[in-house]
């Protein structure tokens, strides 16, 4: 079994801050890319930001120079800072971990989701 648990959504003003959290846990071998996708009511779920083992990053432009993604290996966690929110940021928020399982072997890797955190943004 593996779980990925999201904290940290809330309601904020446009402007506001959070930071989400989102921890990998149970039968883990290694954990490969993590990344945190969005999906507002009616629109399809998209990247928001992701991060290598390595520490690589990539964002959607529409968050670049506003959010940072962040992990800790050592607690298979990983961040996401969100800065200056507005509106069109309000979503769910979805953790994405690409894991391999001691199950499975080595080498292989497939996505885990977490349940999802819901961020609204108004004044």
């Amino acid at each position: 079994q593996v779980q990925l648990v999201e904290s940290g959504g809330g309601t904020v003003q446009p402007g506001g801050s959070l930071r989400l959290s989102c921890a990998a846990s149970g039968s883990i071998l290694s954990i490969n890319s993590m990344a945190w996708y969005r999906q507002a009511p009616g629109k399809e779920r998209e990247l928001v930001a992701a991060v290598t083992s390595g520490g690589r990053t990539n964002y959607a432009d529409s968050v670049k120079g506003r959010f940072t993604i962040s992990r800790d290996n050592a607690k298979n966690t990983v961040y996401l800072q969100m800065n200056s929110l507005k509106p069109d940021d309000a979503a769910a928020y979805y953790c994405k971990a690409e894991l391999a399982r001691p199950e499975y072997g080595a080498g292989k890797y497939f996505n885990y989701w977490g349940q999802g955190t819901q961020v609204t943004v108004s004044s």
